[in-house]
């Protein structure tokens, strides 16, 4: 007799702790980028044009995409463990890609390998983290789970911030990520336990549910547009990261435009996913009480609002306005992001999970590529503000998608 392994948070805190550590270094490795690398294109390379300068977040995003992919599908079939350990693997020649550059197509390959890395490392602890909880507590599980990945982004921006004012871009992004990339694989490959058996022991333990495993086409069908649940989550996931890279390639080039300096670009960029990274720890868990839909509608409103805000800051001292609006959209990702990670969970059959949350992860990062291209156009014919307008216009638009199309899988008086 085979016996399953015991899910919840609680009996199985030590790696679940463990995961949310090393989510917190895949989280650093992105965050180096978010204050820096859009100066540097302007002031080292000379990337004049928008749409130029954004590639390099559409090549991160096209990347990303298909790499959450491979290892949703992957991470079924070998377990999850060894994708997470080639996901550090691949992120170790990032930080001196980065330093050695002599042209911004180096920057561009690394953030091919970047991409990868954000791919395999994120996927793969979430899905550990789905395996090891159980349906009780995942949103609480998703919201712990962004929050570390999402401080360390909000962390990295400044610190690599301050450390450009004094040392340099190049030697900031040098020091930030070797940093996050070693100690990110060591933890990993030392420490961290696959969690396959967890997975397939809860799909043992639904016998109300036999029904075979689909093909990985069925699951890709139902999940980009045939399941309105799936498909809600899907497009709110791309729109969500829509204006995530906009917010990371155009508003440190509005923010510098009016005349901040350095340290004040990292502050600013390091409000929105600092605010967003610590609500997900309360919003994630009321999720499970107050259902999925409508924090998620919600959540999308919101970051209309403060892309507006920060789109129509006109006066000559805009500073309040642009934390309002850093706020907002702190909050309203807040909402948004560990509630639809759980969605997508509650939909999905323990059996074909991974590959579920791998299909809605292609179409979130493929988020980022749609939005450098759309707003890279949009600043180079209209200027900066028209572009985040435009995102906050489509931010908006998902949300009432999400509200129009999306069931309720939380039964709130059962939780």
């Amino acid at each position: 007799m085979i016996v399953a392994p015991v899910l919840g948070l609680r009996q199985n805190w030590r790696q679940f702790t463990l995961l949310v550590t090393v989510n917190a270094f895949v989280g650093g490795m992105v965050g180096l980028e978010r204050a820096v690398v859009p100066l540097l294109a302007d002031r080292e390379f000379g990337v004049a044009s928008a749409s130029a300068m954004l590639s390099f977040i559409a090549t991160f995003g096209v990347v990303k995409a298909i790499t959450n992919l491979v290892a949703g599908r992957g991470s079924e079939r070998v377990g999850r463990k060894p994708w997470l350990v080639a996901g550090w693997i691949a992120g170790l020649p990032v930080p001196l890609l980065l330093m050695w550059a002599p042209s911004w197509s180096w920057v561009v390959a690394a953030n091919v390998l970047l991409g990868i890395n954000q791919g395999l490392c994120w996927s793969t602890t979430v899905v550990m983290k789905i395996d090891l909880v159980g349906p009780e507590r995942r949103g609480l599980a998703m919201g712990l789970n962004e929050f570390a990945g999402y401080a360390a982004v909000a962390l990295a921006t400044w610190v690599a911030a301050l450390l450009a004012a004094s040392l340099g871009f190049r030697m900031a992004l040098f020091l930030c990520g070797v940093t996050c990339a070693i100690t990110g694989l060591l933890l990993s490959a030392l420490f961290v336990r696959d969690t396959t058996s967890f997975a397939r022991g809860e799909a043992r333990a639904r016998p109300h549910d036999p029904s075979p495993a689909p093909s990985f086409r069925r699951v890709f069908v139902d999940t980009s547009l045939r399941d309105r649940q799936l498909f809600a989550c899907s497009q709110a996931g791309l729109v969500n990261n829509l204006n995530d890279g906009v917010a990371w390639g155009l508003f440190p080039l509005l923010f510098a435009s009016r005349g901040l300096s350095m340290e004040q670009i990292g502050l600013l960029a390091a409000i929105y996913p600092a605010v967003w990274s610590v609500s997900q720890i309360g919003t994630g868990a009321l999720s499970d009480r107050w259902g999925r839909k409508w924090p998620i509608a919600g959540g999308m409103w919101m970051q209309a609002v403060g892309i507006w805000l920060i789109a129509g800051a006109v006066s000559s001292n805009p500073f309040a306005a642009w934390i309002g609006g850093s706020v907002l959209l702190g909050l309203g990702t807040a909402l948004v992001y560990p509630t639809l990670l759980a969605a997508i969970g509650d939909r999905a059959h323990p059996g074909w999970r991974a590959s579920a949350v791998g299909v809605y992860r292609l179409w979130r990062e493929l988020g980022y590529a749609v939005g450098a291209v759309v707003s890279g156009l949009i600043a180079d014919a209209f200027g900066v503000r028209s572009a985040l307008s435009v995102v906050g216009a489509l931010t908006g638009m998902s949300g009432v998608i999400v509200a129009v199309r999306m069931t309720e899988s939380v039964s709130k008086s059962a939780s």
